[in-house]
């Protein structure tokens, strides 16, 4: 197996760990002691006030993430046909997109100033999980041209 294809299905594992790692800590004012937000205890407490909103943030972040992974899989296997090449370009860029609502998220929690939000490290772990990905379909698309 090749190192490529070894890389990529370790995000199989630290997927899972980002989505239950906390993202950041917030509280409403600095005396407060700040609770953890992770990206299942987001979609939990999304899915209690909207459910349309939760369903958006389980598919960009748990959904769209995974799949591109198992369909770079098949494609570095051989198992799916080089057709769907451009359905994972199209699969990343949704995996991309959580990452960047939480930077926004996070800007304008801060710019706010009522609160204290800290990021934590499965922001960065989540992130990271993203970009990997992302370089893994890049070098294998460089690899098989």
């Amino acid at each position: 197996m090749s190192p490529l294809r070894l890389a990529n299905l370790s995000l199989l594992i630290l997927f899972p760990i980002a989505w239950v790692a906390p993202l950041m800590r917030a509280g409403l004012l600095p005396l407060f002691g700040l609770s953890e937000i992770s990206v299942m205890s987001g979609v939990i407490s999304l899915w209690d006030t909207d459910i349309f909103l939760s369903l958006v943030v389980v598919f960009f972040a748990i959904i769209a993430p995974i799949a591109k992974v198992l369909a770079l899989e098949g494609l570095m296997s051989g198992r799916l046909p080089a057709r769907l090449k451009p359905w994972l370009f199209h699969l990343g860029r949704l995996a991309m997109a959580d990452v960047f609502l939480i930077a926004i998220y996070i800007t304008v929690a801060k710019g706010i100033g009522m609160g204290r939000l800290e990021v934590a490290w499965g922001l960065y772990l989540f992130s990271a999980c993203v970009l990997a990905s992302l370089a893994l379909s890049i070098a294998s698309g460089h690899k098989r041209a």
